[in-house]
């Protein structure tokens, strides 16, 4: 009961709405007509409120029962949300999946994955958040996430159990209308410490440790599309994943930047994984969500390249 109001009479209420009748509601709801006159009635005099007129030869709404019917449709899914996400709790089913994302990792297989996911488990709440750099492994940490798709640099701490589950290879490039692209010849460090590098950074701080950093000269991002913006208006260099970029080399927008002596040229691949904390295991959402990415990264052929849409090498290596 919610004071004098309970969910019967209100499904008494939709179902008189939806068949147009006493006598045809108690019929669907293998009750006595009385019975459902009697709660529409008991309805009225606890609300004070006209629900039905009764003048005609089938009771019409008024239009304050329109309205209500409306609320109580709402009312009743949400109590039948209620009881599924109780029964699916009492299944060993998370109350509720919290996802976190670097800004890194690509969204095209996750987004399929979530869509799935949402098929599987139609009534559990999933929150999700994209994330600075290392945000993720924060949000993780404080038990704002249960599970994040992330870069562990240097390595993956003790306290946490990751999976690595695909590889982005990062490539250095530069807009065409850049200088460094009018070179003629791999870029040298004394190059590059005349020209900005663009680098994404951890906004938590923004001095600590940077990895790929060449150059001197140093602009911060937090955002990805952000720093690309920048890059194609010609305004500094960076590495970026492969499957990113792609599309705009072929379309002459941004163009590969040989780099002379690279240091990071043999591990130009980052290692994207799925980590949790080792003293919080998935719940079984989690766990089907973490399984059904790995098929997918699976199914992509060993050593093919990243396509347009997203899909990415699954070369692993850490940058």
């Amino acid at each position: 009961m919610l004071g004098g109001l309970s969910l019967d009479q209100l499904r008494v209420l939709v179902m008189v709405a939806e068949t147009g009748s006493f006598s045809a509601a108690a019929r669907k709801l293998h009750r006595a007509q009385s019975a459902i006159s009697q709660a529409v009635a008991t309805l009225e005099d606890a609300q004070g409120i006209t629900l039905f007129d009764r003048g005609g030869y089938r009771p019409h709404l008024t239009d304050a029962g329109r309205a209500l019917v409306s609320q109580a449709r709402v009312i009743l899914a949400g109590a039948a949300r209620f009881e599924a996400m109780a029964a699916a709790t009492r299944n060993g089913l998370e109350p509720e999946l919290a996802v976190a994302i670097d800004p890194m990792v690509p969204t095209a297989p996750l987004i399929d994955s979530l869509h799935a996911l949402r098929g599987a488990f139609p009534h559990l709440p999933v929150s999700f958040s994209t994330e600075g750099l290392r945000g993720a492994e924060r949000r993780l940490r404080r038990g704002d996430a249960s599970i994040a798709f992330c870069l562990l640099l240097p390595g993956v701490p003790e306290d946490i159990v990751a999976l690595p589950l695909l590889g982005v290879r990062l490539i250095p490039v530069v807009s065409p209308t850049h200088s460094l692209a009018r070179l003629g010849r791999p870029a040298t460090r004394a190059d590059l410490d005349e020209h900005v590098q663009l680098v994404l950074s951890d906004p938590s701080a923004p001095d600590g440790p940077s990895y790929g950093v060449i150059g001197t000269k140093v602009w911060r991002f937090v955002e990805l599309g952000r720093r690309l913006d920048f890059l194609l208006a010609g305004l500094g260099w960076c590495r970026m994943p492969e499957y990113l970029v792609m599309p705009l080399l072929a379309e002459g927008r941004l163009v590969p930047l040989a780099v002379e002596d690279d240091p990071t040229g043999a591990h130009g691949v980052l290692t994207i994984h799925a980590a949790r904390m080792r003293d919080r295991p998935l719940g079984r959402a989690g766990a089907w969500l973490l399984d059904d990415l790995q098929a997918r990264f699976n199914a992509i052929p060993a050593g093919r390249g990243p396509d347009a849409d997203g899909a990415v090498s699954t070369r692993g290596g850490n940058h």
